[in-house]
């Protein structure tokens, strides 16, 4: 999905002045100027469909999303480094990734595109209801994203033929009467880290900031650890010289 649309400059200037004042207190002819630019940015969304299972807080490597509860979906938090992972592994593709362009010249003009991003396996492999502990109360029927469970006087049914693992109903459960075990496959490298050893000035920036020490600095060498390394946009957008460049990997499906 695709989405263009323009404001007009002066509603731009209107926004910096009005955060300006916020810093600010003598700001009466304070008057921006803004000329001709383009600025990129990636970020996360998560839509209403989220069906409370939880899976995405679980896999999160920088714990930046919060726990979801019956009445309140996941929320991505200020901390996301933008790694991906979420959204690969949520069950019913809920989380999505947007490419946002805006670019400035007479007018301003925003342009926002979904990012393509693969899915995880993910995989049902055994689940069980405790129907001495089970109440029925219509929690897991309602966040069942493939109606593998109904209720029916009284009785919760689970269809394993439907079931695809996602843990949506033990998550809501409260009384705790589902037990699951599933498969869930490895996170699928979209992108590869590139490093330019000759353009390394020793900073250590990227080794200080990698939020899961998967990078460091080694007898004058950057020394990547792929195995924990989890492909944000930490050490390349923060490198000083542009010696870590963050590229997607081409699909050759």
């Amino acid at each position: 999905m695709e989405i263009k649309f323009k404001e007009k400059k002066d509603s731009l200037e209107q926004c910096v002045i009005g955060k300006s004042m916020d810093l600010e207190d003598n700001i009466e002819d304070f008057k921006p100027q803004i000329g001709k630019c383009a600025v990129e940015r990636e970020f996360i969304t998560i839509s209403p469909e989220c069906v409370r299972c939880n899976l995405c807080v679980e896999e999160c490597p920088v714990e930046a999303i919060t726990k979801t509860r019956p009445k309140r979906p996941a929320k991505i938090l200020d901390n996301c480094v933008k790694c991906e992972i979420c959204a690969q592994t949520c069950p019913v593709g809920c989380i999505n990734m947007v490419e946002s362009t805006a670019t400035v010249d007479e007018d301003v003009e925003y342009h926002l595109k979904d990012l393509k991003i693969p899915h995880r396996i993910l995989r049902m492999k055994n689940i069980e209801l405790d129907k001495d502990k089970c109440k029925p109360c219509g929690i897991c029927e309602q966040f069942c994203p493939t109606g593998a469970i109904t209720e029916e006087e009284d009785e919760v049914e689970i269809d394993r033929d439907l079931c695809v693992g996602c843990g949506a109903c033990v998550n809501v459960c409260p009384r705790k009467a589902i037990v699951l075990e599933r498969e869930l496959g490895p996170v699928i490298k979209t992108k590869e880290l590139l490093v330019d050893q000759e353009a390394c000035v020793q900073c250590q920036v990227c080794e200080e900031n990698c939020p899961v020490e998967a990078i460091k600095l080694e007898d004058d060498e950057v020394v990547l650890f792929e195995d924990k390394c989890i492909l944000c946009d930490v050490c390349s957008t923060k490198c000083p010289v542009g010696a870590l460049k963050l590229e997607s990997v081409a699909d050759e499906s």
